[in-house]
């Protein structure tokens, strides 16, 4: 705003504040507002013209269009300035500054590209006389009477009869007492807000308000922005719009053009242009496209800048072993196991570096294709490590593959803490074992391999990044499979193993499981455990699993004793077990070689048997409390049940106090498929509380990305980051991956 008679800015606003707060009276100078501008602020007088004569609303109006000359933003920003603290800008300051920095809004670049979550069609004009409840609408009437009184606990309540002609409706807000001096009788308004039917007549609770046909936050499809305590959508809302003509100029296009060109997208201005102020929900969605592979193009070129060298070697071998292995087998291997098999050992017969994820559900059948993934490298002289969380995988793993392996000339070994003081053993690593089954142990700087080819590791999540690589280095230029049967929604997949490729098991072995799962409340225990008693008494196995309490390893391993002492007295006639995370070692090994071995029929355990433990003929589970699982981590436990494809049962039991934990019940209850189980849990509870903490920065920085829904847009930039990097990355593209996302990379590669 340019200077007239010094700088009258300061002076202005106070004056508009104090008329704003006195409804609008034309009675914050003596002289009149109108006046006061026209001595003030000459080039601004039009906008006031008349003020004295207009309407409340009509003063209203104009009041608004002179802030907005107030605050008009600087033009032709430099791109220094779009980076520059969003603290600087007009309308913000120190104390909102840091509410935004809540929001991920630190810069003006932060705010350009601070999306709205969801559009509300705030088009739809209704009279009072066709309310219906629960009806969202904007209501178009004359204030027939304004109340103002206090409620309890000091409330303020201010209450607005509207009529149409058609009805009446009355507009109510809670402790904001300045609304009623901005209301007239006999104005007319628009107001929007959810009908509610309450103590015999239409009520509409906080709605949303303008004078009638003012088309500012009524009238049009209103993006909606994620809030915070003390931060309205509305402030959000607004403040973007009076930065966005003037910042937008600055925006750079990262993506180059014929990659672009090859998705149909939008440039980025057209995009932000269209998603804070959408011409429709068609353009909103194509906008939001944009910005979102956009996110995912930098987030992968990010990630591949950090990608080490991927030279390697052939590991594969003629094939001999893994066809007398095939053979040797009492069924086929599924068109899923056969697919994903093949684009191993295709990476393994080239001089590139495996990096692969092999996903599938409980029961898919992945060890197997390990399994033969290993045969291939140890054909061609290689040795092959399978790195497992705890010893019970590990050890239950060589179980496996010596009844696999059997007559075949392949040498298999086990390490873990247990054993890994065993001279001898770690001298048969290094000089013997073609096949080493292990735990941490095997990334022990005293473990040395003769000629590691294959490093295969199972439950991946279970491992950091740094034990990823120890292991790694262990060989060199080894191929690397990581396993996982946790599924993860595949744009995550995608996400976080930007520089693997995936095979997806999306079959099993023996068709669809016949487990039902029956959710049971807290009231009627009793009868699932006369259920429980009528199976053992059938000769049946299962388990009883009991949650952990979070960092209370004593705790958990108590209750886990007392419900033991409890079921072992209550089925006096059957073998029960134990299973906790504070028990040593060799204990945990014993009841699990008694309850594979028919010694054990009911096993109460806490969490430690989530992954990986393969009892085939348990066919019954009770989970405790199982509202405090995570619904990926019910199906886990779940998955330990019918794993020979028998018929079993789950009863899970629980009081769901929260409408979180409902729905994550009800989708365990109906839903089978890992798959479809990963995606609720996602649409449930977010990306961070699904994949926990250390990745919640990492997936919460995506803005327009739709973690569920957006898997050929993943798979699209996967591909297009991967040819930018071949051929070499522009510096602006650069450091717009490093701006964007290079904390959470370094987060992910530590």
């Amino acid at each position: 705003m340019p200077q007239e008679n010094g700088n009258p800015r300061i002076t202005v606003e106070k004056i508009l504040k104090l008329e704003r707060s006195t409804g609008f009276r034309d009675a914050a100078v003596t002289c009149g507002i109108e006046a006061f501008i026209e001595r003030q602020l000459p080039s601004a007088c039009s906008l006031v013209a008349g003020y004295a004569e207009a309407s409340h609303f009509d003063r209203q109006r104009m009041i608004a269009r002179l802030v907005d000359h107030l605050e008009g933003p600087p033009s032709a920003p430099s791109e220094a300035e779009i980076t520059a603290p969003v603290a600087g800008l007009r309308g913000v300051g120190a104390k909102r500054g840091a509410l935004l920095e809540k929001l991920g809004v630190t810069t003006v670049e932060d705010l350009l590209y601070y999306l709205p979550r969801r559009l509300e069609d705030r088009t739809r004009f209704a009279s009072i006389g066709t309310l219906k409840p629960e009806d969202e609408a904007v209501v178009r009437g004359k204030i027939l009477a304004v109340d103002q009184h206090r409620a309890g606990r000091g409330m303020t309540v201010v209450k607005a009869a509207i009529g149409d002609g058609t009805g009446f409706l009355y507009a109510v807000w809670f402790n904001q007492p300045w609304i009623a001096q901005q209301l007239r009788r006999g104005e007319e308004v628009d107001v929007f807000g959810r009908a509610e039917w309450k103590f015999r007549e239409w009520q509409m609770a906080s709605p949303t308000w303008e004078p009638a046909g003012a088309g500012r936050e009524i009238g049009r499809l209103v993006p909606i922005y994620p809030a915070t305590e003390g931060l309205t959508d509305r402030f959000v809302r607004a403040l973007v719009e009076r930065n966005l003509d003037a910042y937008l100029p600055a925006v750079r296009d990262v993506v180059p053009g014929d990659v672009r060109a090859a998705q149909d997208l939008p440039g980025p201005r057209e995009a932000i242009a269209s998603i804070h102020r959408p011409a429709g929900r068609e353009a909103f969605e194509r906008a939001r496209r944009a910005l979102a592979f956009e996110e995912l193009f930098l987030l992968q070129v990010g990630l591949l800048s950090t990608t080490r060298d991927r030279a390697g070697v052939a590991h594969a071998g003629s094939g001999q072993l893994v066809n007398s292995l095939l053979a040797s087998l009492p069924f086929p291997l599924t068109v899923a196991q056969q697919r994903a098999l093949r684009e191993i050992r295709h990476d393994l017969s080239e001089p590139v570096r495996m990096m692969r994820l092999l996903q599938g559900d409980v029961g898919s059948g992945k060890t197997l294709v390990a399994v033969a993934a290993a045969l291939c490298a140890v054909e061609a002289g290689y040795q092959v490590a399978l790195m497992a969380p705890t010893e019970i995988l590990a050890e239950q793993h060589a179980a496996n593959l010596d009844r696999l392996l059997a007559g075949l000339p392949v040498r298999v070994g086990l390490l873990t803490g247990t054993t890994s003081g065993d001279v001898d053993l770690r001298r048969s690593v290094e000089e013997e074992l073609d096949l080493v089954v292990g735990t941490h142990a095997l990334i022990q700087e005293s473990v040395t391999f003769r000629r590691l080819g294959l490093v295969v590791i199972d439950e991946q999540h279970r491992f950091g990044v740094v034990q990823r690589s120890l292991i790694e280095e262990k060989g060199e230029r080894v191929d690397l499979l990581v396993m996982s049967a946790t599924p993860i929604p595949r744009t995550i997949a995608l996400t976080l193993f930007g520089e693997f490729d995936i095979s997806i098991l999306d079959e099993l072995p023996m068709g669809e499981k016949q487990t039902r799962t029956h959710w049971v409340a807290e009231a009627r225990r009793e009868a699932v455990y006369e259920e429980v008693g009528k199976a053992l008494e059938d000769g049946r196995r299962g388990y009883v699993i009991l949650p952990l309490v979070e960092e209370s390893e004593k705790i958990d391993a108590k209750a886990a004793v007392k419900v033991y002492e409890e079921l072992s007295e209550r089925f006096s006639r059957a073998r029960v077990g134990l299973l906790h995370g504070r028990l040593p070692a060799g204990e945990k090994a014993e009841v699990m070689t008694r309850f594979r071995g028919g010694d054990v029929h009911l096993l109460v355990s806490t969490t430690v048997v989530e992954v990986g433990v393969d009892i085939l003929d348990a066919d019954f589970m009770v989970i405790e409390h199982a509202d405090r699982f995570g619904l990926s981590q019910l199906h886990q436990l779940r998955g330990r049940i019918g794993r020979s494809g028998q018929p079993s049962i789950c009863f899970a039991i629980a009081d769901a106090r929260t409408d979180e934990a409902r729905r994550r019940l009800e989708a365990f209850r109906d839903v089978a498929d890992g798959f479809a189980i990963a995606e609720e849990d996602l649409r449930i509870r977010g990306p961070g509380d699904l994949l926990g903490t250390h990745q919640h920065g990492f997936l919460t920085r995506f803005r327009a990305v739709d973690l569920v829904a957006d898997v050929s847009l993943m798979e699209a930039a996967q591909a297009a980051a991967r040819v930018v990097h071949r051929r070499g990355v522009e510096p602006d593209t650069a450091a717009a991956a490093e701006r964007r996302f290079g904390e959470v990379i370094r987060w992910l590669r530590v």
